[in-house]
């Protein structure tokens, strides 16, 4: 049975260098799920099972490659992961096949020029999976338009002290409408359920999503042990290692849900897929 994983970290947005709306721990975000996932035997860390795209790599493109690459003759038992580490956004869902008329998106290193990637682009690439394929979405990316309104708050704090929001403004061509569009709770790639429960239960979704918090909320990123990470991959890495692959995904969301709480954050991560997939062990 195959193994594979596509990791993106992206500190570094476009314009390279400082001018973009870079972040600071999305490359050691990546860093840390390479080598648990390689230590722990999910997926060995080498060229042919394990790709890895940060900062001017990971453009829109080789982005939808690698994730093309990663689906393209999977079959029944194999082991897929995606982890995306970066900012998150939201924009006006133009195609109307939007019940919250939303789309949530990620952000790749070119999102300026190229384009962000939407829930839309994931469905696409992942409609035609084999069923029985096990693949694991792992997002650590805020995906609610309140981040940048908590930001004031924050910058006058030590740099030990700050806390960054993995959140971009949408452009304007899309961005305006959002403000008129009414939050109506959803289920599927990229749109974890509003309300308190950490684990939303999808009849016949053909993956699982790890959120890094709820569709109305931020993830963060913060200087933890001295070293910046993103809150939700520092804590899912740390638990998983602690627990090893025979621990299943829901007990895997209590203990990271609950080493959250210990930070003192108040993002809720959020857990999503089939009856099922919640109960089996991680990544099968």
């Amino acid at each position: 049975m195959a193994k594979k994983a596509l990791l993106v970290g992206i500190n570094d947005y476009s314009p390279v260098g400082a001018g973009g709306p870079d972040l600071r721990g999305c490359v050691n975000d990546v860093k840390d799920v390479a080598h648990t996932l390689n230590a722990l035997g999910v997926v060995p860390a080498t060229p042919g099972t394990m790709r890895i795209l940060t900062d001017r790599r990971a453009t829109r493109a080789a982005i939808l490659d690698g994730l093309k690459w990663l689906v393209t003759g999977a079959k029944k038992g194999d082991t897929l992961v995606f982890h995306y580490s970066g900012h998150g956004s939201q924009v006006a869902d133009v195609s109307g096949d939007e019940i919250d008329r939303k789309d949530e998106t990620i952000c790749p290193h070119d999102y300026a020029s190229a384009g962000m990637i939407k829930d839309d682009d994931f469905r696409a690439v992942f409609r035609g999976l084999t069923a029985g394929v096990n693949l694991d979405v792992i997002l650590d990316s805020c995906h609610s338009g309140s981040g940048t309104r908590e930001l004031g708050a924050i910058a006058a704090a030590p740099e030990e002290q700050q806390v960054t929001y993995r959140y971009i403004e949408p452009p304007l061509d899309y961005g305006f409408f959002l403000d008129s569009n009414p939050t109506i709770p959803l289920k599927g790639i990229l749109k974890p359920q509003a309300g308190e429960r950490e684990v939303v239960l999808v009849p016949g979704l053909n993956h699982v999503l790890w959120a890094g918090c709820r569709d109305n909320q931020t993830s963060a990123e913060a200087t933890i042990g001295g070293v910046v990470r993103g809150v939700f991959s520092y804590t899912f890495c740390k638990a998983l290692r602690r627990a090893g692959v025979g621990i299943t995904r829901s007990r895997l969301d209590a203990l990271v849900g609950a080493d959250i709480r210990r930070l003192g954050y108040s993002q809720v991560p959020q857990l999503e897929g089939t009856r099922a997939s919640i109960i089996e062990r991680v990544f099968t």
